[in-house]
């Protein structure tokens, strides 16, 4: 037999739940539009249209432009971070050189699969209002914190050998954003240029005995 107070929470968990997918395809269209014509040319309409909403439903979700555009950079950033988290897990037990791959394959990933919208918003952003630009190099610092701790454990055991691992990281995403740009998945089948973009960047920070596969 149900109780009344199964009845209750059922109903409640489903309407969440639509909510929780509503606010997510508000968040993904307005990442779309970012991507397309920037901070300054995102409007609100725009994105209750390509969500199918009314826009005085966007309002109801997010009560202003800011507040939407903070909610789905940090979704983007989360779940990039995510990705890379999960690749870098995979790895953990084997060498810095194998994280690092796994980290450059994975964001490789990232850029031209699953979010192509983080080459354009992160790599080269149009102007933004300060409080977004101050996130966004927050936001930078977090992403780059999960390659760096990598770069910083081989060069301390010796496998990496790079004289500024700073400058090598910026390289290192200068090669991913740009590869970004005309490496497309579906002309690469069997994934042999990624994989070979993946390689050529590991070469920034490993001495060359130590990539060899």
């Amino acid at each position: 037999m149900t109780s009344s107070t199964d009845e209750s929470v059922a109903p409640a968990g489903r309407a969440e739940r639509r909510r929780d997918r509503r606010k997510a395809e508000m968040i993904v269209a307005a990442l779309q539009i970012l991507s397309g014509v920037g901070y300054q040319g995102m409007r609100f309409e725009d994105v209750a249209e390509r969500s199918d909403i009314a826009k005085a439903t966007l309002y109801h979700y997010f009560p202003s432009k800011d507040a939407l555009v903070s909610a789905a950079l940090e979704k983007l950033t989360a779940d990039v971070l995510t990705h890379l988290g999960e690749a870098l897990d995979s790895a953990s037990a084997l060498s810095a050189t194998e994280q690092l791959r796994a980290l450059i394959a994975e964001q490789l990933r990232v850029l031209t699969v699953l979010y192509p919208e983080v080459g354009k918003l992160f790599s080269f952003p149009a102007p933004w209002p300060e409080q977004h630009s101050e996130s966004i190099k927050t936001m930078r610092r977090r992403h780059d914190r999960i390659f760096r701790e990598v770069i910083d454990g081989g060069i301390t055991s010796g496998e990496f050998d790079c004289p500024d691992p700073s400058v090598a990281l910026h390289c290192l995403h200068g090669i991913l954003n740009h590869a970004s740009i005309w490496l497309r998945p579906d002309a690469d089948p069997e994934g042999r240029t990624r994989d070979a973009v993946v390689e050529e960047s590991l070469r920034l920070f490993t001495r060359p005995q130590a990539i060899a596969t």
